[in-house]
């Protein structure tokens, strides 16, 4: 099993997974990429959907940091909740 940094988990297959609700996903693929991030639509396989989010460019920062005058560190939002 390897896990890809704000990626999937890629598991040698073939693979079966048991989801919340007692259903049994199953690939017979020789790698499997599983989704950590809850967004594919092919959950609980990877689609990339983690590729489309991006962060906003002032990631990681604190609010209060001094910023060049007339920038607002609210105005690159995604609007996603984190």
């Amino acid at each position: 099993m390897t896990v890809v940094r704000d990626g999937p988990i890629l598991i040698d297959g073939p693979v079966e997974i048991v989801q919340e609700d007692g259903t049994i996903a199953a690939s017979d693929r020789f790698v499997v990429a599983v989704c950590t991030c809850r967004r594919s639509r092919a959950y609980p396989w990877c689609d990339t959907s983690h590729r489309r989010r991006t962060k906003p460019s002032g990631a990681g920062r604190r609010e209060d940091c001094d910023q060049p005058s007339g920038s607002d560190p609210k105005g690159s939002h995604d609007g996603a909740p984190h």
